[in-house]
């Protein structure tokens, strides 16, 4: 069981990712003493979307195509609709969801976020939520869907909206100090 201030966490996003969705995990997590990295597409920063527009740049730690994802504690997924949808079609991204998935990893996905989790055929049988306009896929995917703010399922987190931040970020602390989660690979 690591204490979360000896976790090593990767925030995986690209341009489009909603804004709180990347930056309250990000702050929460360094503040409670974990090291925190974002990684990219291309290894440059990024740019969100908050609300109606495009938000703030968000500097990136490192580039996805060179992460070892067993360097890593845990892993996080903003959402928004636009960066899940660009990332779930990028191998580079999708290696180290579904590697971090495989190795008993927390991976806590929020929002649109799901989409990845779908993609690395991880939510068959498994506990989740999700933005509500994305319920029909999990659903059809072979998720066990369920309208609340935070669920988890053997280490593998999900929520709504930004409206669940608290307990989403609550939660990615509790499994990370849990340890590994022996599940079904990918």
């Amino acid at each position: 069981m690591p204490a979360i201030t000896e976790a090593k966490i990767l925030i995986l996003a690209t341009h489009g990712f909603e804004q709180s969705e990347l930056e309250h995990p990000l702050s929460t997590l360094k503040e409670a003493g974990a090291t925190v990295h974002v990684a990219t597409l291309d290894g440059k920063a990024i740019r969100g979307w908050d609300n109606t527009d495009w938000g703030r740049e968000v500097a990136a730690d490192v580039k996805a195509a060179d992460i070892t994802p067993g360097d890593y504690d845990a892993l996080v997924l903003p959402g928004g609709q636009i960066n899940p949808d660009l990332l779930r079609v990028e191998e580079d991204a999708m290696s180290i969801v579904r590697a971090m998935i495989d190795g008993g990893k927390t991976v806590a996905a929020i929002c649109h976020a799901p989409w990845l989790l779908i993609e690395a055929g991880a939510v068959k049988g498994r506990d989740a939520t999700s933005y509500p306009s994305i319920k029909t896929d999990m659903i059809n995917a072979g998720a066990n869907w369920t309208d609340a703010e935070v669920v988890t399922d053997n280490g593998i987190i999900t929520s709504r909206s930004p409206k669940d931040l608290e307990a989403f970020s609550a939660k990615i602390i509790e499994e990370i100090e849990e340890g590994e989660h022996k599940r079904k690979a990918a």
